[in-house]
C-alpha cells in the first residue's frame, strides 16, 4: 500500500540557475528497480501533501534517493523544491513504480537510450546499476537539451565513457547553440538525416536493437514516427517490439 515517508534533503546540486538535483535521505524507502519513479512533496498540513512524480536518478543499491528537476514557471511545487537546502524535510511516497525498466525490455545486443531534459533521470539510474551492463553488449545514450549548460551529470557520463570504453557511447545533443563534441539539432531530425548514427558509430535498425525514450512528449511522438519508418515499433507485453517509452508530462 502506498504511503508517505519522511525524508530529509542531504545535498543540493545546482547545475545552472534552474536545473538542480536533490539528494534525499529516506531510510525506510523500500527496494525499487532502476528506471522507476515516485512522488516527492511538501506537507501542507497533517493530512495534505503537495506532490508530483519524479524519476529516481540513483541506482537501487545507493543509500540516498536522488531526483533531477527544474522549477516550472507557474508550478506550485517545483519552485519550492528549487529553494530547498540541506536539512529541509521532504515527503517521499513509497513504493516506487513505473515500467521504464530493463526487465521490460526484450533481449537485444544494442540498447539505445534517448532522452530530453530531466527525462535523462531514469537512464542515469539504469546506467548506474550493474544489471544493464551484463545484459547488453553496447549502450548508446542520446541526451538532448537546449544548451550545453542544460546537460547535467556530465562528469559522471564522461567517467562512464572511460569505464565502459568500447561499449558505452554518449551523444550530447543541443538545439540552440553549436555543440563541439556532440550534435546540434533535435533527436528525431538527427535520426532522419543519419547524423546521430554517424556520430554514435552504430546503425539504428530493428535487428538486435531496442530503443528507450523518455522526456518531452513531442520528441517522443516524432521519434517514434521516424523509428516506425525503419521498421521499429512500440514494445508491448502482448506484442513485443523495439521501442519503450515514458512521457514526462
Amino acid at each position: 500500500m502506498a504511503q508517505w515517508l519522511d525524508g530529509t534533503v542531504v545535498k543540493r546540486i545546482g547545475w545552472n540557475d534552474h536545473l538542480f538535483s536533490l539528494q534525499i535521505d529516506c531510510a525506510d524507502f523500500p527496494a525499487f528497480t532502476a528506471g522507476q519513479f515516485t512522488k516527492f512533496g511538501l506537507r501542507i498540513d497533517d493530512t495534505k501533501v503537495l506532490s508530483r512524480p519524479y524519476s529516481l536518478v540513483n541506482a537501487p543499491q545507493q543509500p540516498l534517493l536522488e531526483i533531477l528537476a527544474v522549477p516550472v514557471e507557474e508550478g506550485q511545487l517545483s519552485p519550492q523544491l528549487h529553494t530547498l537546502k540541506e536539512g529541509d524535510p521532504l515527503c517521499v511516497m513509497a513504493p516506487a513504480t513505473g515500467f521504464l525498466v530493463i526487465d521490460e525490455v526484450p533481449d537485444a545486443t544494442t540498447l539505445w537510450m534517448m532522452a530530453t531534459g530531466t527525462g535523462v533521470g531514469p537512464f542515469l539510474s539504469i546506467l548506474a546499476d550493474r544489471t544493464v551492463w551484463s545484459r547488453f553488449e553496447n549502450i548508446v545514450l542520446v541526451y538532448g537539451a537546449r544548451t550545453q549548460a542544460d546537460l547535467a551529470y556530465m562528469p559522471l557520463l564522461q567517467q562512464w565513457q572511460q569505464d565502459y570504453a568500447g561499449r558505452f557511447r554518449f551523444v550530447p545533443v543541443v538545439s540552440r547553440e553549436d555543440n563541439p563534441g556532440g550534435l546540434r539539432g533535435r533527436i528525431p531530425g538527427l535520426i532522419e538525416n543519419g547524423e546521430l548514427e554517424k556520430v554514435a558509430g552504430v546503425t539504428l535498425a530493428p535487428a538486435n536493437q531496442h530503443v528507450m525514450l523518455c522526456g518531452n512528449p513531442d520528441m517522443i511522438t516524432e521519434t517514434v514516427a521516424v523509428l516506425e519508418q525503419r521498421g521499429m515499433h512500440k514494445h508491448l507485453r502482448r506484442k513485443p517490439g523495439h521501442v519503450s517509452l515514458e512521457r514526462y508530462w
